[in-house]
């Protein structure tokens, strides 16, 4: 009996410093991911050029490729044509009206004069009345003329609004890169026909990556945005290490994920993290990493 106690107690000591233990268990697991930006054809046509490959880096608005535009130009001259002709319509009314203005300042000029005689009793009503209504006559004649001119001038500017949404087609037609990333993916090639809104290719910004991990209620007390954290990958039979910065703390809690926990632990109610991570090129999206809150009792 005394051997036997004497085997007993040193293993339940070593269990129970086992189970209570927390320096080899890291403070939360996820994944890196990044913001992927998929872009898409404005225009329909086929794609004269497209100089876009796999792991290509793409600074913001570098011109990638550019979609046949020549009906879109054909339509253009088209429309500039029918602009020119309704001008011309249009000079032709308003010549007229500057023709009756000028009259109407003659009369006008006649009727001052006239007015002037009759003070000086050297001129008579009627010559005054006869003015007044052929100014009248000639009023009447230049709002005529205008409103002639206003459907025209209508038509006009609907014509140039056709024509800054071609401009706007045009522009849209060349392929500008919208953000500064890499290269995912790849979904055409030169000389394919394109239609709005099919997708060209999937770009995301690599230089700093986020990793997502989750962490148990009880957790959250340690945890705040802007703090600094460890963050670790595989790397080998060793572990690297790169410092993180904690940028968002999900309000909500959610099932733990299925991919990185245990089946008993998909039960438990988590938070999700978001850590920021710079990449010096080893970081890959969808690769597994730890995060360490505390640095004291990490092992390298």
């Amino acid at each position: 009996m005394k051997r036997l106690q004497k085997v007993t107690i040193p293993l339940l000591i070593v269990l129970l410093w086992s189970c209570n233990g927390t320096g080899d268990k890291a403070d939360g697991y996820g994944n890196f991911e990044a913001t992927e930006t998929t872009v898409s054809a404005e225009a329909n046509g086929k794609l004269l050029s497209f100089q876009v490959e796999e792991g290509a880096v793409l600074d913001l608005n570098a011109i990638v490729g550019v979609i046949d535009t020549v009906q879109l130009s054909l339509k253009k001259e088209q429309l500039m044509a029918s602009k020119n002709t309704i001008f011309s319509k249009s000079r032709n009314v308003l010549s007229q009206r500057d023709v009756l203005r000028e009259q109407l300042k003659i009369a006008q000029h006649d009727k001052n004069r006239i007015e002037s005689l009759i003070k000086e009793n050297a001129g008579t009503q009627k010559q005054l009345d006869d003015i007044n209504g052929q100014l009248d006559i000639l009023k009447q004649q230049i709002r005529s003329v205008e409103s002639q001119n206003l459907p025209i001038v209508n038509e006009v500017k609907g014509i140039e609004i056709q024509i800054q949404q071609i401009e706007d087609q045009l522009q849209k037609s060349i392929i500008t890169n919208p953000v500064k990333g890499t290269v995912l993916v790849k979904y055409a090639e030169p000389h394919e026909i394109t239609t709005f809104g099919r997708p060209l290719y999937k770009i995301a910004d690599l230089d700093q990556m986020t990793l997502r991990v989750y962490i148990s209620e009880n957790q959250l007390a340690n945890i705040h945005i802007g703090q600094e954290v460890r963050v670790k990958i595989d790397a080998g039979e060793a572990m690297q290490s790169y410092s993180g910065k904690i940028t968002w703390v999900s309000e909500t809690a959610e099932f733990t994920p299925k991919i990185i926990q245990t089946k008993e632990e998909r039960v438990n109610l988590v938070y999700a993290v978001k850590i920021n991570v710079k990449n010096d090129g080893n970081l890959k999206i969808g690769m597994p990493a730890e995060m360490w809150i505390s640095t004291t009792t990490e092992k390298e």
